[in-house]
């Protein structure tokens, strides 16, 4: 197995080379973001060990740049943070798993192997509702052929509804999935949101496919419902 580690503690990440090459694979270490990047762009890896918090470009952006690239390579993600905010924003980002500082070598060393023996995971389709186009891997929207400038967050709420279209999606169940269940907030900043979204991808186009379910929630509807 040859991998991939970009972490900026050094110690951290010497250890886990010396344990990871130990058990036979073939290591190499990146200790900031770009070089990161650079190295899994460039080089063909079984799995990725990425740490969120690095210098140049954090864990995130490098996820992000790996796979808006058609890098498929495994990744488990490694943060110092608690909080289920941040395991939310790795999976969403397109991390195969991860864990939290402290850990134990075996269970990463375990981890890996579960993610080796599932394979490289193929390119998310694109979600299509009308005019409306997003692509989860390279994390963009297009309505009408245009694409749509959207921020983190806008871009996971749209996603969300988009993929429950069919249903009603309440403001607890948005903040929940879009925030994270750890984030403390009042439910208003979903209708904050809300409006930030109709703001780019409705009134620009003159449509009203985010429909607000007076006493429910929200609802992305497809253009036969909205007629």
């Amino acid at each position: 197995m040859r991998v991939l580690i970009v972490e900026d503690e050094v110690l951290l990440a010497t250890s886990l080379k010396r344990g990871l090459e130990h058990d036979g694979h073939a290591v190499d270490i990146a200790h900031d973001g770009e070089t990161g990047l650079w190295m899994g762009t460039e080089e063909d890896y079984d799995v990725i060990i990425l740490d969120i918090m690095l210098p140049a470009l954090n864990g995130y952006r490098v996820l992000e740049q790996l796979r808006a690239r058609e890098r498929w390579t495994p990744v488990l993600m490694l943060t110092a943070k608690v909080g289920e905010y941040d395991q939310t924003e790795a999976l969403d980002t397109g991390a195969d798993d991860f864990l939290s500082k402290p850990f134990s070598y075996s269970v990463l060393s375990a981890r890996l192997r579960s993610l080796v023996r599932r394979g490289r995971p193929p390119r998310p389709a694109q979600l299509t509702v009308g005019d409306l186009v997003i692509d989860p891997s390279r994390r963009t929207c297009h309505v009408q052929g245009v694409e749509v400038q959207l921020t983190n967050r806008e871009y996971h709420l749209l996603e969300y509804l988009v993929r429950n279209h069919d249903t009603v999606v309440t403001k607890i169940e948005l903040l929940d999935h879009v925030w994270g269940g750890g984030f403390d907030a009042d439910t208003k900043v979903v209708d904050v949101y809300i409006g930030y979204l109709r703001a780019k991808v409705d009134r620009p186009f003159h449509r009203a496919r985010i429909q607000t379910i007076r006493g429910v929630g929200y609802q992305y509807l497809e253009p036969s419902d909205t007629s």
